[in-house]
């Protein structure tokens, strides 16, 4: 077994299935390039497989990629779809970060995260213990919206599914509720709701009324019950860019043709090896796309798989719109400013990043110019119209100092390209494996049976991709690592179980 991937001694150890050290003649295309085709790609390459990565963008690293814009002041500064959080337990992420930055020096600690109210109130994760459970203890404790009366009026029994996280059992269970509705089972008070579980529900780019219960569940065991990594997480501590195109020399390297700007028309079963990839012949394919990427690709390639698979393809379906909006400013925020701020009860306002806190990039120019970079963030919209005024409107009531502020600049990105997690979806979402041998699926819309979650969920993924792969072609895998995959505690976990039968 490796040693330990994070301070956690309970994190768990899955070990690859065995076999040659090294493939054959083997070729595979990735379709895709972001963190999922990017996994794939590592580990198939790293085993001597001959990879050819699509990618139909012009950078890597999909909906966490970053590309160069111009500003009208002639400063050359990089442009992304908005702040991503790489928390600590994201183990099989960070591990393929380490491929080509052993120290994580790309990444810098964001060491706390407020949460704010528009009703006045405020929590903060700042301090809190690592592990379970006294972490939660600590929270409920310490936080506003938890009163002594609340935590006596909690329903233990409602909240036992969340003490004995199993996948995917915790889906059978919990799956045809929405995540409001589970909340309103255990009682939360309404306060804490908003505060904090919406807070992350959201980061899923979908309204808790949307969101399954069970995938609350996990996401809650991963970040929360389950580790004790604690919920400090790291930034990329300049453009997502300096994290992609080092993996992308990094496979280059060894043998990989990474084809940039260029989207797959169709992909057919036959010729001398299994596929033909746009008139490449492949052993095997990993389809690492977006929801809306890989519907389109079934279509266009009628022969893949069986009707039940193409069916389950398109029954996928995106999370509503949202919007980043990134400011550059003509002078600073308030020196107190976090660098991150989650909000609530700010209209469509979910959070706000003050980038020149922690990106070099944004430093520098906050520093050559005396002002400031301000990002806002809107998931799951219910409605596109004046989006980018009512987030800037909002952004005005939460740092008062911005009104004032003349935007030098600005970008925005308006997407409805990620997964969405709603109430009954899991039974049918594709897994991995596809009834064809040789095609695999991976990306955060992909079911798995771990307890994994957004830009890790697309990581392992896209590493158990590569792996059924290279058990077809008789060669080892590579393991993955997760958090505990079932509750911490044995006799809640024996309570839980007694009450659910």
């Amino acid at each position: 077994m490796s040693p330990l991937p994070g301070r956690d001694r309970r994190a768990v150890f899955h070990a690859a299935r065995s076999g040659s050290s090294r493939a054959g003649d083997q070729v595979v295309a990735v379709v895709g390039g972001g963190i999922a085709g990017l996994a794939a790609a590592t580990a198939l390459v790293e085993r001597g497989v001959r990879v050819v990565l699509w990618e139909r963008e012009q950078h890597l690293g999909g909906r966490v990629g970053g590309w160069p814009t111009t500003l009208t002041d002639g400063s050359q500064v990089s442009m992304n779809r908005g702040f991503h959080a790489f928390f600590r337990q994201y183990y099989n992420l960070r591990g393929l970060l380490r491929r080509t930055d052993p120290l994580m020096s790309r990444l810098t600690p964001m060491l706390d995260y407020p949460l704010v109210h528009s009703d006045g109130y405020r929590d903060t994760f700042q301090s809190l213990p690592k592990t379970p459970p006294l972490n939660a203890f600590a929270f409920a404790l310490n936080s506003p919206t938890f009163s002594l009366r609340d935590i006596t009026r909690l329903s233990a029994r409602a909240a036992l599914p969340l003490v004995d996280v199993r996948i995917p059992e915790t889906y059978e269970k919990l799956d045809d509720l929405n995540a409001a509705e589970f909340l309103e089972r255990l009682r939360f008070p309404a306060a804490a709701r908003h505060l904090a579980f919406e807070v992350f529900s959201r980061s899923f780019f979908a309204a808790p009324t949307e969101l399954s219960a069970a995938e609350l569940a996990t996401m809650f065991h991963l970040y929360f019950l389950g580790s004790s990594e604690g919920l400090v997480f790291d930034v990329a501590a300049d453009s997502f860019a300096t994290l992609w195109n080092p993996l992308g020399a990094y496979i280059r390297a060894r043998g990989a043709e990474i084809r940039l700007g260029a989207a797959v028309e169709s992909i057919t079963p036959g010729g001398s090896r299994r596929f033909v990839v746009d008139g490449v012949e492949v052993d095997g394919v990993v389809l690492a796309a977006d929801v809306s990427g890989l519907r389109g690709l079934i279509d266009r390639s009628p022969e893949l798989g069986d009707a039940a698979w193409r069916a389950r393809v398109q029954d996928l379906r995106a999370a509503p719109p949202f919007l980043v909006s990134r400011l550059w400013l003509d002078r600073p925020v308030r020196p107190e400013r976090p660098g991150f701020l989650g909000t609530s009860g700010y209209g469509s306002l979910d959070n706000i990043s003050v980038l020149d806190r922690y990106e070099r990039e944004s430093r520098s120019w906050a520093a050559r110019t005396g002002g400031s970079v301000v990002e806002l963030h809107g998931y799951a919209l219910t409605t596109v119209d004046d989006a980018r005024a009512k987030l800037l409107a909002e952004l005005h009531r939460v740092f008062p100092e911005t009104a004032s502020a003349r935007i030098v600049d600005e970008r925005h990105e308006l997407r409805e390209d990620c997964p969405l997690f709603p109430p009954g979806g899991f039974v049918n979402r594709p897994t991995v494996r596809t009834p064809q041998e040789g095609l695999v699926l991976a990306g955060d819309l992909v079911r798995i049976d771990l307890p994994v979650a957004l830009m890790e969920r697309a990581a392992t993924t896209g590493t158990h991709a590569a792996n059924v792969l290279l058990e077809l072609f008789g060669v080892r895998g590579h393991p993955l690592w997760t958090v505990p995959v079932a509750g911490r505690w044995a006799p809640l976990r024996a309570l839980a179980a007694r009450f659910s039968q």
